[in-house]
């Protein structure tokens, strides 16, 4: 059961009070808050989809998440990473990996 109400949170009052509905049982709920602005983004399919491990808790967070780190002056591109291993493999790679597969039964 999910029961939706939204409510203003003056500047300077940090405290509610909620009335809880006779038809949530008593016992351990989860109470959440989302800020309205996640609530009404123009993609609601994206809004209560959760992500598996990670920081963000919903794609549209996750996407969000991923602009501000592409958007950092200091992100450095993993391009400058190719070549550095070059010279250090000796053997065939595909030749390697086939014989480690050939000890397997």
């Amino acid at each position: 059961m999910t029961i939706t109400q939204t409510v203003d949170i003056p500047a300077g009052q940090r405290r509610l009070t909620i009335d809880i509905p006779n038809e949530i049982p008593a016992g351990r709920i989860i109470l959440t808050f989302t800020p309205a602005s996640i609530n009404n983004s123009t993609d609601h399919s994206l809004d209560s989809t959760s992500l598996p491990g990670g920081n963000a808790r919903t794609v549209l967070e996750a996407i969000q998440m991923a602009e501000a780190k592409a958007a950092d002056p200091n992100r450095k591109p993993i391009s400058r990473h190719f070549g550095t291993l070059k010279g250090l493999w000796e053997e065939d790679a595909v030749a390697y990996q086939r014989a480690i597969r050939d000890e397997w039964e």
